[in-house]
């Protein structure tokens, strides 16, 4: 993995710790709009953090490919992570 490792475990550890204080709102029977925008909040650090690394990904490995001759196969990588990433929107 190209992208920078120590953005991408606080984002991971950050969400990590969201969900856990989502059990423990859900085990609390909190009120359900705050629960929802935990979940929001927790699911943006999420995307935040899959985005970070297709960039890393793009920027290291598919312009490392481009330079070796493998273009074609990273262009379809391309495609198909856009085709993920508009289904997820």
């Amino acid at each position: 993995m190209k992208a920078d490792r120590k953005k991408i475990e606080t984002l991971l550890k950050t969400a990590r710790g969201q969900l856990d204080g989502i059990l423990k709102m859900v085990e609390e029977d909190r009120y359900c709009v705050d629960i929802c925008n935990q979940i929001m909040a927790t699911s943006s650090i999420l995307k935040k953090a899959n985005l970070e690394i297709l960039d890393a990904h793009i920027r290291g490995c598919v312009h490392d490919a481009f330079e070796k001759g493998t273009k074609e196969e990273k262009l379809e990588e391309i495609i198909q992570l856009i085709d993920k990433i508009s289904k997820s929107s």
